[in-house]
């Protein structure tokens, strides 16, 4: 079991939900997030005063699956993410450890689905 953990830009949420969804991959967290990393952010003016904006706006995507959904789950992440620019995002993948689902207490991978 993985846990999938993904940022990308928000404009690109739609892209990759659609090819989760190709991919049966049906259940996943969605969160709103401010980060930066190389992009480092840019400069607007406001008033006559310029203003480093340094946190970008992101969405943190959550996605545990099985191992035999691992593979399709990152590329479908990347093809609906992609746009070849800087900032596209970051996949990270953690193992985990233990799994229940609550209504019914199944455990491992029956509890992720």
């Amino acid at each position: 079991m993985k846990l999938i953990i993904a940022y990308i830009k928000p404009e690109q949420l739609g892209d990759v939900k659609r090819e989760l969804f190709k991919n049966e991959i049906f259940r996943l967290s969605v969160t709103n997030a401010l980060g930066c990393g190389r992009q480092k952010g840019y400069s607007e003016n406001y008033r006559g005063n310029v203003r480093e904006v340094n946190l970008l706006k992101k969405v943190r995507l959550e996605i545990a699956v099985n191992d035999e959904f691992l593979d399709r789950t990152i590329d479908a992440v990347i093809q609906g993410a992609k746009t070849d620019h800087i900032g596209d995002g970051k996949i990270f993948v953690l193992d985990i450890e233990q799994c229940i689902r609550v209504r019914t207490r199944e455990t491992g991978r029956d509890a992720i689905g």
